[in-house]
Order: structure tokens, then sequence, then C-alpha cells
């Protein structure tokens, strides 16, 4: 992932504090068509909870800000749904700021849990 794409291109990764017990993470995939900046793709998240497992649809802009470590900033909206015990579609938003290699800082929010200040880490 660099400042130069062009086209299409897929970006993986997670949101999140990876192997701390019983923290909600966000794995996601997206296509980012670097001319426009529009995102598209889909997230998965997980929390060692019953009912903690939601996946979803997501469409987002990516914004490149040419300054400082962070060169690029994310912002994600759409809906997960839940996994049993629980039943419904929930609303789902996600911002990141980002490095050319894909790796940042960012947050998350769903339900009643909000996420900020956490590591972004591509795949």
């Amino acid at each position: 992932m660099s400042n130069t794409e062009t086209g299409l291109y897929l970006y993986d990764g997670t949101i999140g504090n990876v192997g701390m017990p019983g923290a909600p993470v966000v794995d996601f995939r997206l296509a980012v068509n670097a001319v426009s900046g529009d995102v598209t793709g889909q997230v998965e998240i997980h929390q060692a909870i019953q009912g903690g497992n939601y996946s979803g649809n997501v469409t987002g802009v990516m914004h490149y800000t040419g300054y400082g470590e962070y060169t690029k900033v994310i912002s994600l909206q759409g809906y997960v749904h839940a996994a049993p015990p629980l039943i419904g579609t929930f609303p789902f938003r996600a911002h990141m700021s980002i490095n050319n290699e894909g790796n940042g800082m960012g947050g998350f929010d769903y339900l009643d849990v909000h996420v900020n200040g956490v590591p972004v880490t591509a795949k």
C-alpha cells in the first residue's frame, strides 16, 4: 500500500488490541479505488463472549493527508449482523489513520461498544 497506488486495490487488516483477552477486534477486507477514494468491503467483529461475533458490509472513503506519520485517513460505516443468541442488524462505524504500509491507529463503534486509540495492522 502506497501513495502511488492506481486503480482498485485490496487492503486487509485488523483494528483492535489483538491478543488482549476479551477485547473486541475487527477484521476488515476492503477494496479501495485509489482515484476516487471510495472504499467498500466487509468487516467481522470478534469478541470472546457469548454473542460477541458480528459481520457485515461497509462503505466509506479514504483521504490522502500528504503529511505526517499517518498519510491516509479512512472512515467506514455500515451494518453488522449478530450471531445467535442476538438477532438483528446494528449500525457500525470505524475510523483509521494509517501510514503507507497500512499500519496506524483507529477505532470503531457498534451497539454500546466504543473503542478508540487502538492499533490498526495491515495483513
